[in-house]
């Protein structure tokens, strides 16, 4: 597969009044393009971080961004960015809470109104264009969150704790459904989470941070069996309590040191 993101020698560093805090050090990792890789590590390790500087929100103390080999400065319209909370307007309709990247990037055409038509007939939202936030469940509302992302065609989505404010039960379904929609649009995903399952459910490969300053400790390759595999079935293989085993004791050492 065609190498996408490239993260070589990434650092930050925060000046405060009591001196440096070093919260990133030397971080390097490859995604390739319809990957899926979680981020996982100790409370503080830097994990939202990364994400930021991934993202061009944040500036790097020291490092590179690759994009398809192409070195990046700032924000890059290749990356599309999920936060913990939906963000959805509460005042502006579903259609117009999906359309507001295209109002802010100035890109609306009829292209892209037909587009964004097309993902929410797709993904059943379409019925629903009307409502406003406050009518739809909390899984509905993080599906219409995804697809105003994949409105302005991102190739790389980001997603930080993105579906932690969700109940256990509705986190589940709706993890199932995001990987789901992802697979389909052939999205490559970098996944921050604190749910171990969760990491192990959605991802080829997962990566693991070291307590502050967060560098990779190791980078664990997750293999099903299923052919046509989800977030469900792989937490039903007799391979997902091994994979939650290693992580769990993994983490462990790093957080009683």
């Amino acid at each position: 597969m065609e190498k996408i993101l490239e993260v070589k020698n990434i650092s930050k560093i925060y000046q405060t009044p009591k001196g440096e805090i070093k919260a990133l050090e030397n971080i390097n990792f490859k995604l390739k393009a319809g990957e899926f890789v979680s981020i996982i590590g100790p409370s503080g390790c830097g994990k939202s971080t990364l994400l930021s500087i991934i993202s061009g929100l944040e500036e790097k103390t020291s490092g590179e961004i690759f994009i398809q080999g192409k070195k990046v400065e700032g924000i890059s319209k290749e990356i599309g960015y999920m936060l913990q909370k939906d963000c959805l307007l509460e005042w502006r309709t579903i259609w117009s809470n999906v359309m507001l990247g295209l109002e802010l990037k100035g890109i609306k055409s009829k292209e892209s109104n037909e587009y964004v038509k097309k993902l929410l007939q797709k993904y059943n939202l379409y019925e629903f264009k009307d409502k406003y936030p406050q009518e739809l469940s909390g899984g509905m509302r993080q599906r219409v969150a995804l697809i105003r992302t994949l409105a302005i065609k991102p190739k790389i989505l980001l997603l930080d704790e993105a579906f932690s404010a969700l109940d256990y039960q509705t986190r589940i379904m709706v993890t199932n459904d995001i990987y789901n929609i992802l697979r389909k649009e052939n999205i490559t995903a970098l996944i921050v989470t604190h749910d171990i399952s969760e990491a192990i459910s959605m991802s080829d490969r997962v990566i693991v941070l070291t307590k502050r300053p967060g560098t990779i400790k190791d980078i664990h390759t997750i293999e099903f069996e299923e052919e046509e595999r989800n977030p469900i079935s792989c937490r039903e293989s007799p391979k997902f309590s091994k994979y939650f085993n290693t992580l769990w004791k993994e983490l462990g050492v790093d957080e009683n040191k």
